[in-house]
């Protein structure tokens, strides 16, 4: 097969939710689009000792509000580490503070199909970095 019909080879991508069956449905959709898939992690602190064992990440996919703890710390560390991320959740726009607004999100529900070509579209694409915080300086 060519990297045209799996267009994940050699892609390694962090799953983060706490719904299981969502998560379990992802990561065989990410594996059958031929990515390495990390995780699936369903909660915070199993996502950050995911990204912190130092392995390379090229694209994490995950929601937001994780058993009632939003995942912002995630997001942060992820962008510092220059991975791709892709948010889920169910949440409208408007609750996501607006320093992550610019990246990419699929609004819950969606279909693993729907979010397997989100993902897909993150190479297409310049990799998004942060938005300066409150306060701090742009460079």
């Amino acid at each position: 097969m060519t990297s045209t019909a799996l267009p994940l080879v050699g892609k390694r991508v962090l799953v983060v939710e706490d719904e299981y069956m969502i998560a379990d449905d992802l990561a065989s959709e990410l594996r059958l689009a031929g990515a390495e898939v990390v995780g699936p992690a369903a909660s915070l602190p199993q996502a950050m000792r995911a990204v912190g064992h130092g392995a390379r990440l090229d694209a994490a996919v995950l929601d937001i509000n994780l058993r009632e703890t939003l995942a912002y710390p995630l997001v942060d560390r992820l962008i510092e580490a220059d991975v791709r991320v892709l948010i889920t959740s169910g949440y409208d726009e408007a609750m996501i503070p607006e320093r992550y607004r610019h990246l990419p999100r699929c609004e819950k529900p969606v279909s693993p199909a729907r979010l397997l070509r989100a993902i897909e579209g993150l190479w297409q694409e310049p990799a998004v970095t942060a938005s300066p915080k409150p306060g701090q300086p742009q460079l």
